[in-house]
């Protein structure tokens, strides 16, 4: 069954080379995501090691089951989160996504900024590959990858602008990644808000099944 602890051993596997580490914690750059990783059972010295690593007045996001924090951590937010495995097969390559890259970054921020499909930040592009459709020139959907997990890579920030939603761009761009993804032998696997009833529906339809029930767990270190 794929972790429910995908931030943690994300950081401690494919993504090692970006963690900033204290003990145990690892924390992606906040340039890349927000996101803290702990082991499946915090000590209080990993609870030390994450705030010294985050920094007093700073914010970070936990992805795993809700966990009782501890003094340091003020909640701010919690959200309830699922996540769903692809089924085998859904890739299907697709002749107009094109591979995004660094100078495209100030395109995927405006079209994030118009339709907030979850944190994504000046270098989050270097977590995974980014495919987006273009029309007339203009950025209209994206989609990318972003956990590396042993046997599974997720897919993160599928987005479409207003003018074009429901013509099935993002189901194209999922099913574009999901066969880059199967190409190295792994499986697609994403996350999204439990109230995204919109976004569920179409994991759904694609074949998508649950696999685990999490928090997101916005803390401020004081």
């Amino acid at each position: 069954m794929l972790t429910n602890n995908p931030v943690y051993a994300a950081l401690t596997g494919g993504h090692a080379r970006f963690a900033e580490v204290r003990g145990a914690a690892r924390r992606y750059p906040n340039a890349m995501a927000p996101f803290l990783g702990l082991p499946d059972e915090p000590t209080a010295q990993d609870w030390d090691d994450a705030a010294e690593l985050v920094g007093s007045g700073s914010t970070t996001a936990l992805m795993r089951p809700e966990v009782a924090l501890p003094e340091r951590f003020k909640l701010e937010l919690l959200i309830d989160l699922v996540q769903f495995v692809a089924p085998a097969g859904l890739g299907v390559a697709d002749e107009e996504a094109v591979v995004l890259g660094v100078g495209d970054v100030p395109e995927m921020l405006a079209l994030v900024a118009l339709t907030d499909p979850g944190p994504f930040r000046s270098r989050t592009i270097e977590l995974g590959t980014f495919l987006g459709i273009r029309r007339g020139g203009d950025l209209i959907a994206m989609a990318g990858t972003r956990y590396d997990l042993p046997d599974h890579t997720e897919i993160s920030g599928v987005c479409t602008h207003p003018s074009y939603q429901g013509q099935r761009l993002g189901s194209r761009l999922i099913r574009a990644l999901a066969a880059r993804i199967e190409a190295v032998g792994k499986t697609p696997f994403l996350h999204t808000a439990a109230a995204n009833t919109n976004a569920i529906r179409l994991y759904e339809h694609l074949g998508f099944t649950l696999t685990n029930e999490m928090k997101v767990t916005v803390a401020e270190v004081v």
